[in-house]
């Protein structure tokens, strides 16, 4: 898919901090004008795959042993995968986006979920091309770029 298509929120931060299970969750959209979130194509394994980026251009993650609920990641984890946060409102989305953008309030702070997967950028991606997370097995689970057909959990 080329282009971006982009989903509207308050802003953007990516903070690192805390070791406990999650609090609550929101999820009615509140659009406003700065991007959190967008679809862009990368190249994952060989292959042109349509994923989730950050304001940055950064691919976007989930770890596989996250819940809707409760972050495997954070503190020394979060430094190498960095939670995207919200620091106020909920994320909008955008009717060609499939899946459902939600806050997650946890260790990291207001965490964006996509279909119920805490997102995250990884710190050797240095180029917004990068998908070097892919197949990465760390801080108890896989991690994998999320595309917009991610199922929710």
């Amino acid at each position: 898919m080329r282009g971006k298509i982009l989903f509207a929120a308050a802003g953007v931060m990516v903070a690192a901090c805390g070791s406990s299970p999650a609090a609550s969750v929101s999820s009615s959209p509140t659009p406003s004008t700065q991007a959190v979130v967008a679809v862009e194509a990368k190249t994952v394994k060989g292959q042109t795959e349509a994923v989730l980026v950050n304001a940055n251009a950064q691919t976007l993650y989930y770890l596989t042993s996250d819940t809707s609920s409760t972050v495997a990641c954070s503190g020394q984890c979060a430094t190498f995968w960095p939670p995207l946060l919200l620091p106020t409102g909920d994320p909008g989305s955008g009717s060609s986006l499939p899946g459902k953008l939600s806050v997650l309030t946890d260790p990291n702070g207001r965490q964006v979920l996509y279909n119920g997967h805490p997102l995250y950028a990884f710190v050797k991606d240095k180029a917004s091309g990068d998908a070097n997370g892919e197949g990465v097995n760390a801080f108890g689970g896989t991690w994998h770029p999320a595309t917009p057909t991610l199922a929710a959990i």
